[in-house]
């Protein structure tokens, strides 16, 4: 076990947020502030003289803003994670998208609308510390949150336990439809799969993407210019079609719901699960009901274990799982899970992952193009 505690540097150009990041952290004994700066520039000249495990890095800030820091920190410490901290706005979501394109780890969204200082560092804990935690190697724990045993049955579940319930894997069922779920490490992980993939892919894929509101939309609208598929933020009542790439709004929990024959999406504000809205496990859920063993779910890289319970639910219907590989995760949270539960069918790098959807999705359709370079045999595990 690793007792020493985590050492953060702040860099924020106000002295608000220092003071209340600087407070919030103290309060975890796992975590120490080992340093703050007003810049980019102080922040630079600091780091080799405090050595920190983890930078929280400001968006907006004078002399050297957080992307042209991010961009010297890749060069000087391309390994170094870096959490940034935006506003909820449409200018923080593209600077967002931007910083985690040039390679940092993930982000956090500055506390608005609070009543009191209190609440605004008991939301710095909440969002800030797992994510700290979990980019640095720890296992996390969500302040005031329970998180139940990945593999453990869920009490009051309506299905009992369906790791009783799989029924035979089948990988060479007919694939109509791809559910996926991210969280840590997703946009860039996405743009890696969803671009791969070709115009002529026969089935709807569905994504949930861990994000806030305005974010989801950011992010739909960039992977829309860069993908051969159609890719949307989710809309009440959109028809679903193949070939298409829906993401769940920022907010809303995505499901599916059959309209005579056709499939539309339906989003709605239900409880969190796995403090989480948009869930995965919702969406699985949704899906597996409507397309049974034809449903492919992947699991990619992000904290906590969403889509876990969901994988359950796509194997009792005999479906198909995939999860991304320990090795190519930024945070192999959400995929171990599932790995660990004895869910996941295929376990691929981040890299094999377009090419196994791609010729999952051409099985029974022998006019459906398969482009040069798929595998012929992939690593395969059975569940348990």
């Amino acid at each position: 076990m690793n007792n020493r505690r985590i050492r953060v540097l702040v860099v924020d150009d106000s002295v608000v947020i220092r003071r209340l990041l600087t407070e919030a952290l103290a309060t975890d004994p796992e975590i120490e502030v080992a340093g703050v700066a007003a810049n980019g520039k102080i922040a630079l000249a600091k780091i080799p003289q405090i050595c920190p495990d983890i930078i929280t890095l400001d968006i907006e800030m004078p002399e050297m803003n957080g992307l042209e820091t991010l961009a010297e920190l890749r060069k000087l410490y391309p390994k170094l994670p870096v959490i940034m901290f935006s506003t909820l706005t449409q200018k923080g979501a593209e600077a967002t998208l931007d910083a985690l394109a040039r390679g940092a780890s993930d982000y956090v969204t500055k506390p608005a609308n609070v009543g009191s200082v209190a609440q605004a560092q008991e939301n710095v804990r909440i969002d800030l510390i797992p994510k700290l935690k979990a980019l640095c190697g720890r296992t996390p724990s969500i302040p005031g949150r329970k998180l139940t045993t990945p593999g453990s049955p869920t009490i009051g579940s309506s299905i009992g336990n369906p790791l009783q319930k799989h029924k035979k894997p089948n990988t060479t069922a007919r694939i109509d439809a791809i559910a996926i779920g991210v969280s840590t490490g997703g946009p860039n992980a996405l743009q890696t799969i969803l671009p791969s993939l070709p115009n002529s892919l026969p089935v709807p894929v569905f994504v949930v993407q861990h994000m806030p509101p305005i974010f989801t939309n950011h992010l739909a609208n960039r992977l829309n210019q860069l993908c051969a598929l159609t890719v949307c933020e989710a809309k009440e009542g959109d028809v679903v079609e193949p070939g298409g790439i829906w993401i769940a709004p920022g907010n809303y929990h995505m499901s599916l719901r059959r309209d005579g024959e056709k499939i539309r999406v339906a989003l709605d504000q239900g409880t969190p699960e796995n403090s989480c809205r948009p869930a995965v496990d919702v969406l699985f859920r949704s899906a597996s009901d409507l397309y049974g063993p034809n449903l492919l779910g992947v699991v990619l890289t992000g904290m906590g274990q969403d889509g876990m319970r969901g994988c359950e639910y796509i194997l009792a219907a005999g479906g198909q799982t995939m999860a991304q590989d320990a090795d190519t995760s930024v945070v192999w949270g959400m995929p171990g899970a599932v790995v660990n539960a004895g869910l996941a069918q295929k376990i691929l790098p981040l890299g094999a992952i377009a090419n196994a959807l791609t010729s999952s999705c051409s099985l029974g359709r022998p006019k459906f193009p398969i482009p040069a370079g798929i595998p012929t045999t992939l690593r395969t595990f059975s569940p348990s």
